[in-house]
């Protein structure tokens, strides 16, 4: 072995490694899958998504009620705006009903479940009487209360049920009831099928399936055994076949799923005019008010089939932006829902979560022809001040779980207002307090250096 100049043997340095390339530039998706990924997993994420989301579909959905009613509107001998600004002063109602639910303590949401759930019943039964209740399109459910306004109550009772049954089932669940089935299964079955009833005796069958959505994902989420789910699901599922049977209207809704012909009678009509819709629109529309469709051929444009009316305008593109936005609220529903420690924050979030998503997939699902029409509205962007105001309210109690979930309510703590960061901006320009804001900056780091091991 050769030796080097001062007699020491040569120092075998080990050889080097080939740098690996860096993944940035060897798969700019896989980067940017985990920027998207790392942004996903923030924890003020579900509350940007509610938030972002419920505001939008509100805002697109207000942009379309008053395309699709104004001709409606004329037809009625009303101005072509009247439907537009009846929505628009319910969505100025409910974003103030957001917010304070938004702000409201959950102790405070459970204390209103009770009353709620009062009120809701007591309006269902004044809508029975005589002189009180109101029939709109055959089914009995509506009051009037006052001019041209009138209020649905079963859409209360949708609310209600979400709130009763979750503080219910969290009382139970703090005693370990609810192992026992029938402590799962009482009061809050019974109630929800008294609910029920009192629905379909206006005849409004489509609210009930939501109201049925809501108590079986209440079920779901408190653990209920795959017997005792399906035995109540049977029984739910044998009152929808008596009831279907038995009523001619029912049974023609059923027979237009798929239809492509109005049919004899033109039974149909309603449910090919909304394939005609979304079939012309293409992929991205006619263009912002360009529906022939809406000019009487579509019945209910502006309420049940404004999806349709949307597709005809917008287009695929716009079809599919709805139903993104849907897919993020139902997303962020459930992250909420399954993230908190709090039973009666994970019922009542994983409640509002079924009962939008349900409604949002039976009104889709009605017009484009895989389910029969129900009737139901899409939640938040049909017409109908009556079920944007309990739906508003609910998307504040989903706000207001995501702000209350540890690490978000952290994350918000940190933030400051923007004008306070520009008046600090310009404190330290100017020279004042920069010594003292500058050595506490300092001292942030050292003691973060600190903590780390450096000296």
């Amino acid at each position: 072995m050769p030796s080097s100049r001062t007699g020491r043997p040569p120092v075998q340095r080990a050889p080097k490694r080939p740098v690996a390339a860096r993944s940035t530039r060897e798969n700019p998706l896989l980067t940017l899958y985990v920027r998207v990924r790392k942004a996903w997993d923030r924890p003020l994420t579900a509350y940007y998504l509610i938030l972002g989301g419920s505001l939008l579909i509100t805002v697109l959905g207000l942009v379309m009620v008053y395309s699709a009613s104004q001709i409606t509107a004329l037809q009625l001998s009303l101005p072509g705006s009247y439907f537009f600004r009846k929505q628009f002063l319910a969505a100025c109602i409910g974003g103030v009903l957001m917010l304070v639910a938004s702000r409201m303590p959950v102790r405070l949401h459970r204390a209103l479940a009770y009353p709620i759930l009062a009120g809701s019943v007591f309006l269902m039964i004044l809508v029975q009487v005589p002189g009180i209740g109101v029939a709109v399109n055959g089914n009995q459910n509506w009051i009037s209360v006052g001019g041209p306004f009138q209020l649905q109550p079963s859409e209360f009772g949708k609310l209600a049920l979400v709130l009763w049954g979750a503080d219910l089932l969290a009382r139970k669940q703090d005693k370990r009831l609810l192992a026992q089935w029938k402590h799962m299964l009482v009061p809050l079955v019974p109630v929800a099928f008294m609910l029920l009833g009192l629905i379909m005796l206006g005849g409004d069958m489509g609210t009930a399936i939501i109201l049925t959505a809501i108590l079986f994902g209440l079920l779901w989420l408190a653990g209920a055994p795959t017997r005792l789910f399906g035995g109540v699901l049977s029984i739910a599922l044998t009152l929808g076949f008596i009831l279907i049977k038995t009523s001619p209207n029912r049974m023609a809704r059923l027979a237009c799923i798929g239809a492509t012909d109005p049919g004899p009678n033109d039974q149909c009509w309603q449910a090919v005019h909304g394939i005609y819709a979304l079939a012309s629109g293409g992929l991205f529309g006619s263009g912002l008010g360009a529906s022939v469709e809406k000019w009487g051929q579509l019945p209910e444009a502006h309420t049940d089939f404004i999806f349709a009316v949307t597709g005809e305008e917008l287009g695929l593109a716009g079809t599919l932006s709805v139903l993104a936005l849907f897919a993020a609220l139902g997303y962020a529903g459930i992250r909420v829902a399954g993230r908190t420690e709090d039973p009666f924050v994970r019922y009542a979030a994983g409640g509002v979560t079924t009962w939008i998503t349900a409604q949002a997939v039976i009104n889709v699902g009605a017009v484009l022809g895989l389910l029969p029409i129900a009737g139901v509205p899409l939640p938040l962007f049909s017409y109908g001040g009556s079920a944007l105001l309990p739906t508003m309210f609910a998307i504040g109690l989903l706000i207001a779980f995501a702000r209350e979930d540890p690490a978000a309510r952290a994350a918000l703590a940190m933030r400051q207002p923007r004008f306070g960061r520009k008046r600090a901006a310009v404190r330290g320009s100017a020279g004042e307090d920069a010594g003292p804001r500058r050595w506490n900056t300092m001292r942030r780091r050292a003691s973060a250096a600190r903590s780390s091991g450096e000296r």
